[in-house]
């Protein structure tokens, strides 16, 4: 082992064979040295000065070392400093460890030479084909009732890989799995701000080797068709080439399908733009979706004009996802359950989280055992899934939603490390009518081209086979009912633009029942109900009696599809035989 002369880019610990470069960012009259540690000695094997500096890099090379021998630091000044580009961190494998650490003990590790990816690529989904799968590693899992031999870990979510393939969801998107620090006061549960962005957290890792582990994760999802998407919620003051470096980084070793970004901090469009990141999903969230839904679903005057819009909106083109709840917020069962944030175990007088959740509490605060007022939170949840998976855009689930997961209020759980954030698996056995209804919904989505189409719809004829590719209808077909007032909206896909079935969805939000005209269907074609919130998703489809007006009841949702003029059509189950029929 020799110091070689080194090079100021790029940043870190760079690996050429036998030879590793070393470059750190630092004040120009800084001393910089790197420490190397035989891997498993508690000291420095050796310090070796960083001659070279370039404005504030310092930098030095070092040849005839095998990186899978050792370990680094930096030391700048005296003081131990982890590498902030380190791919590996070898110290921090177990979750908010209460031992205090000796300053040697947390160490830099370089990524293993090989692993095994078996052909892996990454899956490419058309957006408006992704059904997205929002969690936290340590909190989907770690409950004792979820029955996995990992918890917590990147393990565990592959433990349940069942269970996501039986939901129906094919994209996840992963809060921070970068190794950050945990043990804070309070505790920093969902890892934002400073990180190490580079090296995946090993105590998510059951092994303790979370770069093998988040391989194993990402590769075992891409043989079931399931994208891997990483949510990376730079600190601010972050330089945005260490963010794109990071982005390209885990897609060229972790093979990532999709990032979620912040656009006020992230260089987005930069990132966009970059050849590697081709074809690379570089998401953003999109909150008033969220807000006009909310309001709508708990009975707001004048949204209908929004969630027109918003039911359309294709968002392939701003690469944005629609979500209703997500962590930062309410869960759905939370959204249905109070008014207001019960954020006191946060021990911040509850001044912490949002006020303006748009929520309804159906007429009591909290948990209750009112059956009227259990069974229409029961309904909402279902309307707001309604909302979510029938619109245009690609729809992301807060996990837990779908079996009607609880935080107790509150909002902002980011230091909570309990129950308030493990989901309790025990609640789907309880509410596995929800999970099958959610379940039902996705399949459908899948199933019919009118949902999530390639293009964003326009209100026009645009295959000239003489009706709009989406149209509005109400008490009377072919009218809006905008006014302020109106609560309800029904909503005619044409399938002839696709090639599909054309379908009818109604939506009420009113406390009152509301009748809907339906448009008149052509010859030899009727309206089949396949779902409502009341109704679930329909065993068997038959034809409406009256084939041009539905009564909806009171907040509730129908969903109806044009079917050929007979008796009964075969359930769910046979839906593939129900859509083998080409429409005229």
């Amino acid at each position: 082992m020799k110091e070689t002369k080194g090079r100021p880019l790029p940043l870190g610990a760079s690996v050429e064979g036998k030879r590793v470069n070393f470059a750190v960012e630092a004040e120009e009259k800084a001393r910089c040295q790197v420490l190397l540690y035989k891997k498993g000695e508690p000291l420095p094997f050796k310090e070796i000065p960083m001659k070279g500096r370039i404005g504030k890099v310092h930098f030095t090379g070092v040849s005839g070392m095998d990186p899978a021998d050792w370990e680094y630091n930096f030391l700048i000044d005296g003081v131990i400093s982890q590498d902030p580009r380190a791919r590996r961190l070898i110290g921090r494998e177990i979750w908010n460890d209460p031992k205090e650490k000796d300053p040697h003990e947390v160490r830099c590790g370089f990524l293993s030479s090989e692993y095994d990816w078996e052909g892996d690529e990454p899956v490419f989904l058309p957006y408006q084909k992704a059904i997205g799968y929002s969690l936290h590693v340590r909190g989907f899992t770690m409950h004792p009732s979820s029955r996995v031999t990992g918890k917590g870990t990147f393990q565990g979510v592959r433990e349940k890989l069942s269970y996501l393939k039986e939901l129906g969801v094919n994209q996840l998107h992963l809060l921070p799995v970068y190794d950050f620090q945990e043990k804070k006061d309070p505790l920093n549960y969902w890892g934002y701000g400073e990180g190490f962005y580079f090296a995946p957290k090993s105590a998510y890792a059951a092994s303790g080797d979370g770069e093998k582990e988040l391989k194993d994760l990402v590769k075992t999802m891409h043989q079931e068709g399931i994208e891997v998407v990483l949510e990376l919620p730079f600190a601010q003051g972050t330089s945005p080439q260490l963010m794109e470096e990071c982005v390209r980084f885990y897609r060229m070793e972790y093979h990532i399908d999709g990032f979620v970004l912040d656009e006020w901090n992230a260089p987005v469009s930069a990132i966009r733009k970059d050849p590697v990141l081709a074809g690379t999903k570089i998401m953003t969230r999109q909150p008033e979706f969220s807000k006009v839904m909310r309001r709508f679903l708990k009975g707001d005057e004048g949204m209908v004009e929004g969630v027109m819009y918003w039911l359309r909106r294709y968002t392939a083109k701003e690469e944005q996802y629609h979500e209703i709840t997500s962590h930062t917020g309410f869960t759905l069962h939370d959204l249905v359950s109070y008014d207001r944030k019960h954020n006191e175990g946060n021990l911040e007088n509850n001044r912490d989280g949002t006020d303006y959740n748009y929520s309804w509490n159906c007429g009591e605060e909290g948990e209750t055992r009112k059956r009227t007022i259990q069974n229409l939170r029961k309904n909402q949840i279902k309307n707001a899934f309604f909302l979510l998976l029938t619109g245009q855009g690609t729809p992301c689930i807060l996990s837990g939603d779908e079996f009607s997961n609880s935080q107790k209020g509150n909002n902002n759980p980011y230091c909570q490390d309990n129950a308030i954030t493990w989901l309790d698996w025990r609640e789907l056995k309880k509410e596995k009518q929800l999970f099958e209804f959610v379940k039902g919904l996705i399949r459908i989505r899948k199933d019919y081209q009118i949902f999530g189409q390639p293009e964003e719809l326009t209100g026009n004829d645009r295959k000239g086979v003489g009706i709009p590719d989406i149209s509005y209808h109400g008490e009377h077909a072919w009218r809006v009912p905008s006014e302020i007032s109106s609560r309800q909206l029904g909503i005619l896909y044409s399938g002839q633009t696709v090639n599909d079935r054309s379908v009818f969805i109604a939506y009420n939000m009113h406390w009152e029942e509301h009748d809907f005209a339906l448009p008149i269907l052509q010859r030899k074609k009727r309206w089949y109900k396949l779902a409502g919130t009341r109704e679930g998703i329909l065993e068997a489809f038959e034809a409406l009696e009256d084939q041009r007006m539905i009564r909806i009841k009171e907040r509730s949702i129908v969903l109806l599809a044009e079917g050929e003029r007979k008796e009964k059509q075969k359930g769910y189950e046979s839906l593939a035989t129900f859509q083998d029929d080409q429409p005229s």
